[in-house]
């Protein structure tokens, strides 16, 4: 089935070492089905993309983290690779813009070790979802329930394990992100700050 994302503005977030086939699929996906994508990362210029552990492409930057609100995008990709994530997690407002959508009820999409973003954002807290296998006790740290899936739906949130899974991905991404705010989003991130304040 054909999604119509006319209208829609995707934030992709990613940072030096992102896996480049995760960045350029979404993307391409995203925009043949309408929506404007930007890339947002850290520090305006360029971000080195990888094939594996070969240097890939560059790619340039049209926003930074300090620069953006949650409030301008209706979605948000976030692609994998092992160094991006890493970067990511230790920016804080790179962290909290991910929360934001989550706040918001706003449908996320995370490939590979892109969920380590999710983790440092404590939002995976009471969601099922996949990821690289190696990220797996990182997640069900956090408090969240980790499938080997090729793609699995949470709620709004889409989550995959590797480049292979790409054209799932892909289709799932597209189908969350025509359906836009999901409540069930906006619940997970309340029930973890409960959570959290209670000691749990």
């Amino acid at each position: 089935m054909a999604y119509d994302l006319s209208g829609k503005r995707i934030a992709v977030l990613a940072a030096d070492g992102v896996e480049q086939v995760e960045l350029t699929e979404p993307t391409r996906a995203a925009r043949d089905a309408g929506a404007v994508v930007e890339l947002i990362s850290l520090q305006a210029g360029s971000i080195q993309g990888v094939r594996g552990i070969e240097k890939g492409e560059t790619f340039r930057v049209d926003r930074t983290v300090s620069d953006v609100s949650v409030d301008e995008y209706d979605a948000l990709i976030l692609p994998g690779g092992v160094k991006n994530p890493d970067k990511l997690r230790m920016d804080e407002a790179a962290v909290s813009l991910v929360r934001s959508f989550f706040e918001q009820g706003k449908p996320v999409a995370s490939i590979c070790h892109g969920p380590w973003v999710l983790v440092e954002a404590d939002v995976v807290r009471g969601r099922t979802l996949t990821s690289y296998p190696s990220i797996r006790t990182d997640i069900r740290n956090a408090g969240g329930n980790w499938v080997d899936e090729e793609v699995h739906v949470d709620h709004g949130l889409v989550t995959s394990r590797k480049p292979d899974d790409l054209e799932a991905f892909n289709a799932k991404m597209l189908e969350e992100f025509a359906e836009g705010v999901h409540a069930g989003q906006r619940s997970s991130v309340t029930e973890a700050v409960g959570a959290t304040s209670s000691g749990r």
